[in-house]
């Protein structure tokens, strides 16, 4: 029997206080100083480890702390100081690029909202998301690799695309759950609903998962 989107939003709820239960407080994974750190640190997040990303942003916020000074920055300065991370010399680029406009658009000042982040150079949604969540108290729905596969497991969207993902997942979840919410799915994510190797036995939302037979029947399968 479909679900009717009442019970869908009533069964998140419940999924989003089992993970709040579980977990503690989930704030951002990335080391920064100010929302313009935070900006630049998520710009290089981008198909990288947190983890990674926290290992060289020191050394680069070190030299260039604010916008100002990123902003005279030479990409190639910036690329060494970042070259361990995926993709250093194009993210090098659009951290200094960003820089600029926030420079001689924003008066500096990392803008606040969706429409005007999303015209930062390498700034999408996801990234903007995160800030308006982690930055700004606004609430934002960071569709990760971890939020799109485990939104789609707990059958929340049948959606593949981010965008229209983050659409489904508006409606099925209270406002004021999002940012909270995507953090504690990542969070799951990483430690116990993985891509191939799903821990359906021991998982706390194992009867709130609509998905937890099918990953049973392929483990039985393999």
């Amino acid at each position: 029997m479909k679900e009717s989107l009442l019970k869908k939003q009533r069964r998140a709820r419940t999924v989003f206080e089992c993970l709040q239960s579980h977990y503690p407080p989930v704030t951002t994974f990335l080391t920064h100083g100010s929302p313009f750190q935070l900006l630049i640190a998520v710009i290089m997040s981008a198909q990288c480890t947190d983890a990674r990303v926290n290992m060289v942003t020191p050394g680069l916020f070190a030299q260039f702390p604010d916008v100002a000074m990123m902003a005279e920055a030479e990409p190639e300065e910036v690329a060494f100081l970042i070259k361990s991370i995926n993709f250093f010399s194009t993210k090098a680029r659009n951290i200094v690029a960003t820089a600029q406009r926030i420079r001689d658009v924003y008066g500096g000042q990392v803008p606040e909202k969706l429409d005007a982040m999303v015209t930062l150079p390498g700034v999408g949604r996801k990234t903007a998301n995160v800030m308006l969540g982690q930055a700004f108290g606004q609430p934002g729905i960071t569709v990760d690799t971890h939020v799109n596969r485990l939104s789609r497991r707990l059958g929340f969207t049948m959606e593949k695309e981010a965008e229209k993902i983050e659409r489904d997942l508006q409606q099925v979840w209270d406002m004021s759950l999002w940012t909270d919410f995507s953090s504690l799915l990542i969070v799951h994510g990483r430690e116990v609903c993985g891509s191939r190797s799903p821990q359906c036995a021991g998982c706390l939302l194992r009867a709130l998962c609509p998905s937890a037979p099918v990953c049973d029947q392929r483990r039985v399968a393999t």
